[in-house]
């Protein structure tokens, strides 16, 4: 996915994974109920800062904090932007 955004120092554009649609025993889960999502994907990183650099990658799944970040629309599209300090770890595999 290419995108239209540079996020500066530490910080990092996350695509949420989308909230879950039913429940495991397949109960419809609605809009108002849904939890929102603790992982995503990287979409583009900031080159970090003086004497820390980014360890997360374009492309890593991710796991971060309920409130982490801030909701931006780019393009249309619903993406958080954080500091990296704010991501949990990443998803190995």
């Amino acid at each position: 996915m290419s995108i239209s955004f540079k996020p500066l120092a530490d910080r990092v554009l996350i695509e949420p994974a989308p909230a879950e649609e039913k429940t495991i025993s397949g109960i419809i889960i609605p809009d108002s109920a849904k939890e929102k999502p603790l992982k995503g994907t990287v979409v583009a990183v900031g080159t970090g800062k003086k004497d820390e650099p980014m360890t997360v990658k374009t492309g890593n799944q991710v796991m971060y904090g309920q409130y982490s970040g801030t909701e931006i629309k780019i393009d249309g599209k619903s993406f958080l932007i954080m500091k990296e300090a704010d991501i949990y770890g990443v998803i190995e595999g």
